[in-house]
């Protein structure tokens, strides 16, 4: 049973997990070729599955409703066939306390609280705190390798969240904090963020009604 996934639904797939994003990064989420990725993406359009916008010098592509169900029927087909879902399932499960310390390690990084103030920003002065941090992700990132393990066994568009995240860490503890909590880097934030959204797209979950 073949574990790699068929182009459109890589295309779309990867279009929900950016959530908007140009052609060439939508290409190469996956390592597809641009221009194939491009017809794709035009023949998404066509059928009302995605939707081209521009607005300050910033252009790119997001699912549209009947695009969100498409994608979310594919993955489920695609599921059903290799026969992963139990898998996932449990990944999932064991991802979800993860969760909570991932966001509380990120809104960490960016507050300190200080007398008088639980919400002041960290201005990242306090050295420990900071340490304190990027230990926790560190934490973070070696449960996620397993798990990350797991999802690549059941399908091959899985892999790579745990490289990513620990590529993220390191520039991190390297001093470019920004690695933490960017949106506009593949911090580890953004790839638990995209990793968090192929999960429940996968098994058809809504984000809201999480524990």
């Amino acid at each position: 049973m073949t574990r790699n996934s068929p182009l459109d639904l890589l295309v779309l797939h990867a279009v929900r997990i950016t959530g908007f994003a140009d052609t060439p990064v939508v290409a190469h989420r996956y390592g597809l070729d641009a221009a194939e990725t491009k017809k794709v993406l035009r023949d998404a359009q066509a059928r009302g599955w995605v939707e081209h916008t521009a607005f300050a010098g910033t252009e790119g592509w997001s699912l549209t409703e009947a695009g969100r169900a498409e994608n979310e029927r594919q993955l489920a087909a695609e599921l059903a066939r290799v026969g992963g879902a139990d898998e996932v399932r449990d990944v999932y499960r064991k991802f979800l306390p993860l969760n909570g310390l991932l966001l509380q390690a990120c809104t960490d990084w960016q507050l300190r609280p200080a007398a008088g103030d639980r919400l002041a920003v960290n201005d990242h002065s306090d050295a420990a705190w900071d340490a304190g941090v990027l230990s926790e992700l560190a934490g973070i990132d070696r449960a996620l390798t397993p798990l990350a393990d797991r999802l690549g066994s059941v399908l091959t568009r899985f892999r790579g969240y745990d490289k990513r995240f620990t590529a993220a860490l390191a520039r991190a503890q390297a001093g470019k904090g920004d690695w933490v909590d960017r949106t506009d880097v593949d911090s580890c934030h953004r790839v638990w963020f995209e990793l968090h959204e192929d999960l429940i797209a996968t098994l058809g979950l809504d984000r809201r009604a999480e524990p």
